[in-house]
């Protein structure tokens, strides 16, 4: 069976990335694709979830996903509605996004009981290479999902790996872009 327009994306995204290296420079992430209706605000069984605030909370539409993380195990984006939240997009192949792994483990541990904090790996990154980046950098104790072929990615806008999505309690985005790791933390503070 010959292979798909969706289907060459991620492949395609590899190739161009493996060619050009990570260097420090951003990576072109496919275009974003609109949100989704709504769902019931459940947690399918079996899944993995992050602390939320309110079980009971709404669930956006943004937060309407499911992909697996670098364990394999089923993630619910809805386990995210009722809280805010920091999605940190990387890739195990960037050097950028290496560096500031443990900045980012650390900030999870401070804020942990008021902010979910969720690593979305892609951009070509591979299976074992996600999970071997998660253990050497120390973000294995937080839920990083496996978003290879770029669904979370698209999902948010995002563009390029080392990118931040800070969302509020109502699950509104408030940040999408790069952020130094101070500002960060400034802005992790502020939410509500």
């Amino acid at each position: 069976m010959p292979a798909t327009g969706s289907s060459l994306l991620p492949l395609t995204l590899t190739a161009v990335l493996a060619l050009a290296g990570c260097a420090g420079a951003d990576r072109p992430a496919a275009e974003p694709a609109p949100a989704t209706p709504n769902s019931a605000p459940t947690t399918p069984a079996g899944t993995t979830a992050a602390p939320t605030a309110s079980a009971a909370a709404p669930v956006p539409a943004v937060l309407d996903f499911t992909v697996r993380t670098i364990d394999g195990k089923p993630f619910a984006g809805s386990a995210l509605a009722g809280k805010p939240a920091v999605l940190w997009f990387w890739a195990a192949w960037c050097g950028r996004c290496r560096g500031v792994a443990g900045d980012v483990a650390a900030l999870r541990r401070d804020h942990a009981d008021r902010v979910n904090l969720i690593g979305v790996a892609g951009l070509g990154s591979g299976d074992e290479a996600m999970r071997r980046f998660a253990g050497d950098t120390g973000i294995a104790e937080f839920p990083n999902l496996a978003d290879d072929e770029g669904e979370v990615w698209r999902r948010f806008g995002v563009r390029s790996q080392e990118w931040y999505v800070l969302l509020d309690s109502a699950g509104r985005v408030t940040h999408s872009g790069a952020l130094s790791q101070a500002e960060l933390r400034r802005r992790v503070a502020g939410l509500a």
